[in-house]
């Protein structure tokens, strides 16, 4: 999005141009009319181009009008650079995220982001291992039909629970790297640590649950339809092929081994 500032100078630079632009039209309009009405009396030729005139004339005052108002306007005030940096960022991520490979890239980005912010903490293990059960978790997404759609939904909102709560576990330890001698402390980041330790354990219960659901599924029929149709396939091509001997050994009993002497 256009910055007020920014939108308030290319006004002005558009007014500018329209004024120009009918302000030489209405000096070639005038020129005409005043050389050619005299020439030979006034004829309906002669009123277009005076008409001509006038509504150039007009136009040209109305867009230098225009142009002195919005001059007049003080123009809004600089942006700040950091809030012109983040929407900058924000609209490339957003162009970048359109293309599944780019947003596959930034995924792999984010991560290892996460992974240096949580690195030395009680939770880097657990997120090590959330996010292989969420990489694990989003091949199975797709396939969590029906009966499964449940569940995925509650994966993707456990997996943000979870990696809230990590984050949450690497604050209040660094916290208590500042004050090591809070009790209270100590114990709500145990708390909060083991916490998050069985949440994702209960994800990558989901996770195993959600893979056995999918291969049960897979094995609902005793041959996977591809089969099927393959064996068809074949089956027919060795029909054909069979057929087309049968009508060689017809056309040619005697042999093709004979020669002519």
């Amino acid at each position: 999005m256009t910055d007020p500032r920014t939108r308030y100078f290319r006004t002005l630079r558009r007014l500018r141009r329209s004024a120009r632009r009918w302000s030489v039209l209405a000096s070639g309009f005038t020129g005409a009319a005043v050389v050619l009405v005299p020439y030979a009396g006034v004829s309906p030729v002669d009123a277009g181009w005076a008409a001509a005139a006038g509504a150039s004339t007009a136009l040209a005052l109305w867009r230098w009008s225009d142009l002195r108002a919005q001059a007049a306007l003080p123009p809004p005030p600089a942006p700040d650079p950091a809030l012109v940096a983040e929407q900058t960022r924000l609209k490339l991520v957003a162009t970048v995220e359109r293309n599944p490979l780019g947003r596959a890239a930034l995924g792999g980005i984010r991560r290892q982001q996460a992974m240096l912010a949580l690195r030395g903490t009680a939770a880097a293990d657990s997120w090590t291992r959330l996010d292989r059960a969420t990489t694990t978790m989003a091949g199975l997404a797709d396939r969590l039909t029906g009966p499964g759609e449940p569940a995925r939904l509650e994966a993707a909102t456990a997996e943000q629970s979870l990696r809230d709560l990590a984050y949450r576990v690497a604050s209040v330890e660094k916290a208590l790297r500042l004050a090591s001698g809070d009790a209270v402390l100590a114990s709500s980041h145990r708390v909060l640590a083991e916490q998050l330790s069985a949440g994702v354990a209960a994800y990558e219960g989901l996770v195993a649950a959600a893979a056995s659901y999918v291969a049960e599924d897979g094995r609902a029929v005793n041959e996977h339809p591809s089969v099927s149709r393959l064996t068809e396939a074949s089956d027919l091509l060795r029909g054909v092929a069979a057929g087309l001997a049968e009508l060689r050994r017809h056309a040619d009993p005697a042999g093709t081994t004979g020669t002519s002497t």
